[in-house]
C-alpha cells in the first residue's frame, strides 16, 4: 500500500505521544503523574450539561447549517460585541470542530505553495505541522525569558519577505503562559500597516488571565487590525469542554469564511448539534462564575508551581499571565529536553513536555491543570531529579 507524499510533511503530535506514554506505563501499573495534556481537570459547568440534556431531550439531534446555527453564531457576535467592543455579522463567523479544526480550514483556504506564515517560537505543536501541510512555509521567530517569549516589532519586521501571508499570534500563549499588552499589540499593528499580512490570533486561553490583568483582543487595537485579523477562539479551555469540539472563527472578511464552509461541508459538515446548543450557555455569561472559580484556582496553582521550580537548583520559570503551563528553563542541567523528558519519566514517572516540541530547546513545558496535591508532588519528584538527592 502507498501512502501519499504529503503526509511526510506531517509530524506526530509530541504533546499527544507523551500523554499516551504516560497513560501507558500507568496502565501497566507504574506510578506516573502526568503534567503533559492541556486539559483542565474541572468538569464542564452543570448549566451546560443541563443544557445539553435539554437539548438532546427537544430533539436538537439533526444535521445543522454547516457553519453553525443561527443562535450559536448570536451568542458569539454577542460575546465578542460585550468583551472586546467588536462588531461582527452572521456571515463572518463559522464554527468547526475545535479550534485546531479552524486553523486547518483557515491555513487550507489561504496558503498556496510558498507562502510565508511567521510563528513566534516558543509555539503550539500544531501550527507549523499545519502550514506545511498546506505547502507553506513557516518562519520562526525566537523568543525568550528576557521578553517574556514574546517577540517585537523589531523582530517582526525583520523576516517579513513579499511571500509573508500570515503573522500567527497566540495570546495568552501556550505553552509559555505570555500575554501580549495593547501597546505591545500596537507595536506590532504598525509593522503591519501598508501590507498585505493577515493575523491569525490565537484567542482560546482569553478568559484565563492572572494578577487582575486585562486580556486585549488583537482585532480590538484598530480598525486596520481589525480589517487584517481572523480571531480564533473557542470554550476547551475557559469552560472545561474539550471533548465538546467547538472552535469558531470571526472575519470581516466574508470571501474567506464563505471558502471555510465549502472546505468543512465537503470534510465534516457542522459541528455537533447537541455540542452547539450548550454552546449558547457556555458563551451567554451564564457559566461565568464556574469560569472565574477555574481562574481563581489556576492563579493559586500558578504562584505554587513558579515558587517551586525557581527554588530548583538549576532550574528557572518565567510568571505566566496567562493559560495554565509555565515553560520551565533548563539549560543549567541539560541542554537536550527530549532527553530529559525521556529520563524523568522513567526514573521519577513525571511526564512533562519538551521544549523542542515547541520549537525552542532548553525548557520544558509544565500543566498545571491538575490538583494541587498532585503539582506538589509531581514537581518534589522533579527536584529529586535534578538535585538528586
Amino acid at each position: 500500500m502507498r501512502i501519499a507524499n504529503r503526509m511526510e510533511n506531517l509530524s506526530p503530535s509530541v504533546t499527544m505521544a507523551i500523554t499516551a506514554m504516560a497513560r501507558e506505563l500507568k496502565a501497566q501499573g507504574k506510578d506516573i503523574l502526568s503534567f503533559s495534556a492541556g486539559e483542565p481537570d474541572f468538569d464542564t459547568p452543570e448549566v451546560i450539561k443541563k443544557a445539553a440534556i435539554n437539548a438532546i431531550n427537544a430533539g436538537h439531534t439533526k444535521y445543522t447549517a454547516v457553519e453553525g446555527t443561527v443562535e450559536t453564531k448570536k451568542a458569539i457576535i454577542n460575546k465578542l460585541k460585550k468583551d472586546h467592543g467588536l462588531n461582527y455579522e452572521m456571515d463572518e463567523i463559522i464554527v468547526s470542530n475545535g479550534a485546531k479544526h479552524s486553523l486547518f480550514n483557515l491555513f487550507q483556504c489561504l496558503i498556496e505553495k510558498g507562502d510565508e506564515v511567521i510563528i513566534p517560537a516558543p509555539y503550539w505543536v500544531t501550527y507549523p505541522e499545519q502550514v506545511k501541510f498546506s505547502d507553506g512555509i513557516p518562519v520562526f521567530i525566537d523568543t525568550d525569558d528576557s521578553t517574556n517569549f514574546k517577540i517585537t516589532a523589531e523582530q517582526l519586521k525583520a523576516v517579513i519577505t513579499p511571500k509573508t501571508r500570515v503573522l500567527l499570534l497566540n495570546t495568552p500563549s501556550n505553552p509559555t503562559g505570555g500575554v501580549y499588552t495593547k501597546d505591545e499589540i500596537n507595536s506590532l499593528a504598525e509593522v503591519l500597516k501598508g501590507t498585505d499580512i493577515l493575523v491569525f490570533s490565537d484567542e482560546m486561553y482569553e478568559k484565563i488571565m492572572y494578577d487582575g490583568k486585562d486580556f486585549t483582543a488583537v482585532a480590538s487595537v484598530s480598525d486596520d487590525m481589525f480589517q487584517r485579523t481572523v480571531t480564533i477562539n473557542g470554550i476547551s479551555k475557559a469552560v472545561a469542554m474539550t471533548g465538546w469540539r467547538y472552535g469558531y472563527i470571526a472575519t470581516p472578511n466574508k470571501e474567506l469564511v464563505k471558502s471555510m464552509i465549502k472546505l468543512q461541508g465537503q470534510v465534516t459538515s457542522n459541528v455537533n448539534s447537541v455540542t452547539l446548543q450548550a454552546a449558547v450557555t457556555a458563551l451567554d455569561g451564564s457559566a461565568d462564575t464556574d469560569i472565574e472559580m477555574m481562574r481563581k484556582e489556576f492563579e493559586k496553582r500558578r504562584d505554587i508551581v513558579v515558587e517551586e521550580f525557581n527554588d530548583i537548583n538549576g532550574l528557572s520559570c518565567v510568571i505566566p499571565d496567562g493559560a495554565f503551563y509555565v515553560f520551565v528553563n533548563i539549560k543549567k542541567v541539560n541542554t537536550d529536553s527530549v532527553k530529559f523528558a525521556a529520563e524523568l519519566l522513567e526514573k521519577e514517572g513525571v511526564a512533562v513536555v519538551p521544549g523542542l516540541a515547541f520549537g525552542t530547546e532548553g525548557y520544558f513545558r509544565f500543566s498545571f491543570a491538575t490538583d494541587e496535591a498532585t503539582i506538589k508532588e509531581g514537581i518534589s519528584r522533579v527536584k529529586r531529579f535534578v538535585e538528586g538527592n
